[in-house]
């Protein structure tokens, strides 16, 4: 009889041990991601999620602005998109916090080839210049035009007429069809539209304050606080699958192009894109805090109790652990 009962209890405590492991194998993540190349390491997180315990659930979006309403809801717990998307939902009541920069660079400002007298973008004067409304490119684009002393509106009148689009694929399509002159454009659309022959090159817009965007991965506070273990092995998972796409790149290249873009991009395009963009793990310090300000500038993102420093919502702890866990390794 005690051996019996000794064989239960033994069934017992591996049974119950089997059960934590399936059940933390259950946490679930919900991820906000965007389809540009230099996000890529943010999407492979879902590839090595088991190995933490953690299945992520991936849900792309058509531009970072898109993520956060959902965010607010709690249908997303974390996110990847521009800098100024997060500092736009922060300073509007969203409850999040920046926890690391997955990605930085990954902006051009192209022209129409045949438009021969746009040497810099000094020469963009009286052309139309178009940008996806509430992205990095349209921050970044208002900067340069800025630093060139140029004025701008959606009307005629000013040195320059913005016209703005709601996703990325219609800009490259409507510069080919030259409906307009010049775009703001990220990677791959932009090294894309180079080597389709419909786009050339006026700069690269890291000339600003702002210096080359930093695009923050974003965590919301409820998950920060209420959720701390979960959050802990969402950092390392994130710093594995950038580490890995760093060390590896032609693993980078082959997840990139064969699972995020199904085939639709070219090995040379996408190493033309990641030319002008890197992964990387940090938020460099202030840069929160430069985005905010350049925002608040130029009236983007209609914010209704703009972040007052970095210190109030960048937390960098948990990546910080999981770097010295995993990147000295």
């Amino acid at each position: 009889m005690f051996m019996r009962n000794a064989a239960a209890r033994a069934a017992l405590l591996i049974l119950a041990a089997v059960s934590a492991t399936a059940a933390r194998a259950d946490d679930v993540v919900r991820l906000g991601n965007l389809k540009f190349a230099h996000y890529g390491a943010v999407s492979y997180m879902k590839e090595l999620a088991p190995k933490f315990g953690l299945k992520i659930d991936e849900r792309v979006f058509a531009k970072g602005a898109d993520i956060y309403p959902a965010m607010a809801v709690d249908q997303i717990d974390i996110s990847a998109s521009g800098a100024d998307g997060a500092v736009a939902a922060r300073g509007n009541g969203v409850k999040l916090y920046v926890v690391a920069g997955f990605a930085d660079g990954g902006v051009r400002i192209l022209k129409r080839p045949d438009l021969d007298a746009v040497k810099t973008l000094k020469d963009v004067k009286g052309l139309k210049v178009a940008s996806v409304r509430g992205g990095t490119q349209d921050l970044m684009l208002l900067a340069e035009l800025d630093k060139h002393g140029m004025t701008w509106g959606e009307r005629p009148g000013k040195d320059v007429q913005l016209i703005y689009f709601n996703n990325y694929a219609d800009l490259n399509q409507a510069l080919a069809q030259k409906y307009v002159d010049v775009i703001c454009q990220s990677e791959p659309q932009s090294t894309q539209a180079i080597s389709a022959g419909y786009a050339t090159e006026v700069v690269k817009p890291y000339d600003t304050p702002i210096g080359r965007p930093v695009r923050p991965l974003v965590m919301t506070e409820k998950m920060y606080n209420e959720r701390p273990e979960v959050a802990g092995r969402v950092l390392k998972l994130f710093v594995a699958a950038t580490k890995a796409f760093i060390d590896d790149p032609a693993l980078a290249e082959k997840y990139v192009r064969e699972t995020v873009f199904k085939g639709q991009l070219t090995a040379q395009d996408f190493r033309d894109g990641m030319a002008n963009a890197k992964y990387t793990y940090d938020v460099p310090a202030g840069h929160m805090q430069i985005t905010t300000d350049t925002m608040m500038k130029y009236g983007l993102g209609k914010m209704v109790n703009p972040p007052k420093s970095d210190a109030e919502w960048v937390k960098t702890d948990l990546l910080e652990k999981a770097k010295a866990e995993l990147v000295a390794r």
